[in-house]
């Protein structure tokens, strides 16, 4: 039996430790290290807690094998507020368990109760990560086209 939680603060080692993982798995190179600004990180949390919030999947042994955070931000185009999903992952050797089903269905919960209009995810681009983009388009997600960023 699968148990899905939301993450508190104080357990935030768990979120970072599995988006490493998934951070990791998308990087460009093969042994490009993952290294996350932890304090950094934890501070931006807590400032931005109010909108902002993690859910991880347990396995029965109340080991950690699956996260999705989300981010509530405001648009006009979308209505109002939306969420952002901006990490999901399961670690290859849990999926095709329906770990990510239900992090995504747990994910769509937490929008209807916050009342979005619409969730809007991220997904890479190219033949490596086609299953990745089926997975959220069976989940009822449609591609509305690509991401850019700007780094400082």
């Amino acid at each position: 039996m699968i148990l899905i939680e939301e993450v508190s603060f104080d357990q935030a080692g768990q979120v970072l430790d599995l988006v490493t993982g998934l951070l990791e798995e998308l990087r460009e190179e093969p042994g490009e290290k993952v290294t996350l600004d932890r304090d950094r990180i934890m501070r931006s949390w807590e400032q931005n807690k109010d909108r902002f919030a993690a859910f991880v999947a347990l396995a029965e042994n109340g080991t950690p094998i699956g996260i999705v955070t989300l981010q509530e931000a405001f648009a006009i185009y979308a209505d109002g507020t939306y969420g952002i999903i901006n990490e999901l992952y399961v670690p290859p050797e849990h999926r095709n368990k329906n770990v990510g089903k239900m992090l995504l269905e747990t994910a769509k919960d937490y929008g209807r109760y916050r009342h979005w209009r619409r969730i809007d995810v991220t997904a890479p681009l190219g033949e490596k990560w086609e299953r990745t983009v089926r997975f959220y388009e069976r989940e009822g997600f449609v591609m509305t086209g690509p991401k850019l960023k700007f780094k400082y």
